[in-house]
């Protein structure tokens, strides 16, 4: 059973909706730059700033706007517009002379349908054993820097076509990679440029011998497994209202972008009646993927996902009992297409409810008596695929205040062809060999969070946590507070400016990072607060100032914190396509501003180490990495000690067999 919406607009917080993106269309379309040259790229929601929602009550009247990018692909320029829906007009119009916009799925189709009819991409493929091109695919990526771009054509709007080859139209074309030819095609009059052929791998064996299968229809499939259901006979625990959710003393709002895709909006938590702000804003806003192979068929990618192709637009529609199990809520999606035109992502997020195992537990051995409470969390989620890889993001509210972010990284590793017979001993460490002939290599995925912090307010402040030692010499010393030695502390610095607060995970010294309100206090004198509590990460090894290291900045820390500003919403800046020197958090943080009792942006780097293995091919098994955001001082006690116990699933008769 499942529960569809897609509600008119009811908050200033609320997604564009198939009427809006119709009128900022047809308002744009009255602009005397508007011609028949001119692609719509990418409309998003203006949203008001902080100090403005403040004020507004449920039901007031809002001024809606827009924010637009356009192209014209003749004079080979990028505009950005603001419109004014209540107003019906355009409010403002500017010439970005250095942005180019992400590259959407008209753009996308149209390269590879343009470089696949090229007569020279086709000599190319000839000399790898394709003989007829119905089952060429192309993936079009952005070119990353001019460092890999031949020199008379850096100043077009690119992107680098690679390309594979299926037997049929049931195959996984990604396991017969076109291995060398390369090409460069103008996204603005879909133009090949140059195609680039260094060389054919193997003359005697040009293409992977297998298949590699991975469809239900093409594979064997076990039959080990009995049918596993989640049902609620009684309904679900949430409620919906438009966009605004209620969920075991949960408050949030789901958003959407088209370029974040899901964004969760005025996340509170009701202590006790008291509805307590917590977070205004949490998404991911930037996506970097290194690469670590030095072949130069290779060495040149360093994609970055979410800003180069707005990851919203890259959504699976989710389906029932496929993607979420149990009954399920689904919030649509819709955005604009490169024509102007609605386009519709149904199903674009899924809402459902997760037994999680243990909340807590008690037995009193002495008296005989067990308490234990089922965990239980509520799942926000969407799945986009970008080419071969498929990225699910997942947000976990649990009702013990915590807040868990999530990715899972699936889909199929990106790869290239290598000659008949090569094993691990020949790679050099720089890729991986995952079957017959195919390579696999060495990559990162590096996602980065934005966390517009307000616990219990705007102003709070962020210290960094970590296990402390006492001093040896002191503890020794015969007048020692700490004879034994055993005594320990958590060592609390207070991070004054954004310079002070970029720095990287610390497991083996327990590092977290603590957001309080120090204008108010609990009970115990706590000033209310929450922790990032960080679980696996990795930092990234490539040299500081090579393209994939300077485009992402946010690259160079885990941790960072900024001043609330509405223009910095991406950790790798506004326009990051195609951009040598993007401004984002490394250039923001320079300004080194004052980040105590001030209204402070957390933001952090989830890196996943990517070390291909056989057991990654066809398809890639997920790799789960993720954080965590915890209360600490922000209850006076177990904000999950009201849980009810769970009822019984069923009853046991014990007889004399059970002895």
């Amino acid at each position: 059973m499942a529960q569809v919406s897609t509600p008119e607009v009811e908050h200033p917080l609320d997604p564009l909706t198939a009427s809006e993106i119709e009128l900022t269309t047809d308002i744009l379309e009255g602009h005397d730059q508007v011609t028949d040259d001119v692609g719509f790229y990418s409309y998003q929601p203006v949203e008001p700033p902080k100090g403005e929602l403040d004020g507004w009550d449920e039901g007031e009247p809002f001024d809606r706007k827009v924010k637009a990018v356009l192209r014209n692909f003749e004079k080979r320029e990028t505009y950005e517009a603001v419109i004014s829906l209540d107003d019906d007009e355009i409010i403002s119009w500017e010439r970005l002379p250095n942005a180019i916009p992400h590259i959407p799925d008209m753009d996308v189709r149209e390269a590879e349908e343009t470089i696949i009819e090229n007569e020279e991409f086709r000599d190319a493929a000839r000399k790898r054993g394709v003989e007829e091109f119905d089952h060429v695919i192309v993936d079009p990526w952005p070119v990353n820097a001019s460092e890999f771009v031949p020199d008379d054509i850096e100043d077009r709007r690119l992107a680098r076509g690679i390309s594979w080859v299926g037997r049929d139209e049931k195959d996984n074309a990604y396991s017969r990679p076109l291995e060398g030819i390369h090409v460069f095609i103008d996204l603005d009059d879909m133009e090949v440029l140059e195609v680039v052929d260094n060389g054919v791998v193997d003359e005697d064996s040009p293409l992977p011998p297998e298949r590699a299968d991975f469809r239900a229809d093409q594979v064997d499939t076990r039959d080990t497994r009995e049918h596993l259901d989640v049902v609620q006979p009684d309904g679900v625990s949430w409620e919906v209202d438009g966009r605004e959710v209620e969920w075991e003393k949960w408050s949030f709002r789901v958003g959407w972008t088209d370029r974040e895709g899901l964004v969760l909006h005025d996340i509170s938590y009701d202590d006790d009646g008291e509805e307590r702000q917590i977070l205004h804003r949490l998404s991911a806003t930037a996506m970097a993927v290194p690469y670590g192979d030095t072949d130069p068929n290779h060495s040149w990618k360093n994609a970055l996902d979410i800003g180069e192709f707005n990851v919203g637009r890259m959504v699976n529609s989710l389906d029932e009992g496929c993607d979420c199990l149990g009954v399920m809520h689904y919030f649509d999606a819709v955005t604009n297409d490169r024509d102007g035109n609605v386009l519709h992502f149904p199903n674009a997020i899924c809402m459902h409810e997760e037994d999680d195992g243990l909340l807590w537990k008690h037995t009193e051995v002495r008296k005989g008596n067990t308490e234990v409470r089922r965990r239980r969390r509520l799942v926000i989620s969407q799945i986009a695929t970008v080419y071969n890889y498929d990225y699910a993001f997942y947000y976990y509210f649990y009702q013990d205040g915590r807040i868990e972010a999530e990715m899972r990284l699936t889909g199929i590793d990106s790869n290239g062809v290598v000659p008949e017979g090569t094993t691990a001993d020949d790679t050099g460490g720089f890729y991986e060999i995952s079957a017959p002939q195919i390579k696999t290599s060495l990559h990162q995925h590096c996602f980065n969070f934005r966390m517009d912090f307000d616990i219990d307010g705007e102003d709070n402040s962020v210290y960094e946590v970590h296990n402390e030692p006492v001093d040896e010499v002191a503890w020794t010393h015969e007048e020692s507070e700490n004879p034994a030695g055993q005594g320990w502390y958590m060592d609390e610095t207070l991070l004054e400016t954004e310079q002070d607060a970029r720095m990287d995970i610390d497991p083996n010294r327990g590092r977290y990072w603590q957001v309080v309100n120090p204008n108010k206090e609990s009970a115990y004198g706590y000033n209310p607060g929450y922790k990032l509590h960080p679980k696996t990460n990795v930092e990234t090894p490539i040299q500081s100032g090579a393209p994939a290291r300077r485009r992402a900045g946010f690259l160079d820390n885990d941790f960072w914190v900024t001043p609330y500003d509405p223009d910095e919403m991406y950790a790798d800046g506004e326009y990051p396509t195609q951009n040598d020197n993007p401004s984002g958090l490394r250039e923001w943080t320079a300004q080194d501003r004052n980040i105590v009792n001030e209204d402070v942006v957390l933001w952090y780097t989830l890196g996943v180490n990517h070390r291909t293995r056989p057991e990654d091919w066809p398809v890639l098994p997920v790799e789960v990495a993720s954080f965590e955001l915890a209360p600490e001082g922000f209850f006076d006690e177990n904000p999950a000690v009201d849980v009810a116990p769970e009822p019984a699933a069923c009853e046991h008769d014990v007889t004399a067999d059970d002895d």
